[in-house]
């Protein structure tokens, strides 16, 4: 499919999604929500199992392009509210919920709503001249795009006020520091960095790695206890699986005597059991 504002393709199992409106440092418009939201619907029928989000030219992506939203003089205003139900919301969710590792890679400023959707990813590696901004207080509204869920659970409470009522440009050393995000690196490093994480993805049990997606997510809504029963049943899930008998046959012994014998003899593999 011909896009206008991203760039999409999926190569050796892995998608790349490169938000390419660079003269508008990637700020998001309705042809851009439309064009990511068909880009990620097709994910699930294709090969990929890693999506690399990035932005085009010397910016990951400002946010919201205001353009879209002039108020004009004695109206009644826009409705934000709409705008999150129907684009920001679903396009926060879609990212958290894929059955993949999804990785962002930032290369500039990440603001307003364009550092949430980066941190809504589960690998966060910027370079060292990005930044991260939290624009919203500056325009008297709150973050959104997962913002006030997100950061307090980043980097807790206080920073996280912070960030959010002064709007105050977050260095990526310093984001990485507070384990906000995953690595900072070098300008020059990041395309590198970011292209071997995608290959380690792409070739490993993408099932677990689902699944220990959605359990971590899962574990704040839970007590201990419960979050023991949901290893319990995940585990014996995953401990069937096919994806389990290959990762074991090619692990290294050192690997496989750490294994229960009883895990051990359990695992399937096409020529019988272990």
């Amino acid at each position: 499919m011909a896009y206008e504002t991203i760039l999409f393709e999926v190569d050796s199992d892995i998608a790349r999604l490169t938000l390419n409106r660079p003269d508008k440092l990637n700020s998001f418009n309705t042809q851009m929500h439309r064009e990511v939201r068909q880009a990620l619907s097709g994910l699930s029928s294709s090969s990929a199992r890693v999506l690399v989000l990035s932005g085009a030219g010397r910016g990951f992506c400002a946010g919201q392009d205001l353009g879209d939203r002039a108020v004009a003089p004695g109206s009644d205003g826009v409705d934000l509210g709409e705008s999150l139900e129907n684009r920001y919301n679903p396009l926060v969710l879609t990212l958290h919920n894929l059955p993949m590792p999804v990785i962002a890679a930032v290369n500039g400023v990440a603001a307003g709503a364009g550092a949430n959707i980066a941190l809504a990813c589960d690998i966060v590696v910027a370079a060292r001249s990005a930044s991260f901004v939290q624009a919203f207080s500056k325009l008297g509204l709150i973050p959104d795009s997962g913002g006030t869920w997100i950061l307090p659970r980043l980097v807790g409470s206080a920073r996280a006020m912070g960030l959010a009522l002064l709007g105050n440009k977050l260095p990526a050393e310093q984001a990485a520091s507070w384990g906000m995000i995953w690595q900072c690196v070098d300008d020059a490093e990041l395309a590198g960095t970011v292209d071997a994480l995608a290959r380690q993805f792409a070739v490993a049990p993408t099932r677990g790695l689902a699944a220990t997606k959605a359990a971590l997510r899962r574990s704040w809504r839970h007590s201990f206890a419960e979050q023991l029963d949901i290893e319990r049943d995940t585990q014996r899930d995953l401990g069937r699986s096919s994806d389990y008998a290959e990762a074991w046959r090619r692990s290294p012994r050192s690997v496989r005597r750490t294994l229960p014998a009883a895990d051990m003899r359990r695992v399937s593999t096409p020529s019988g059991v272990i």
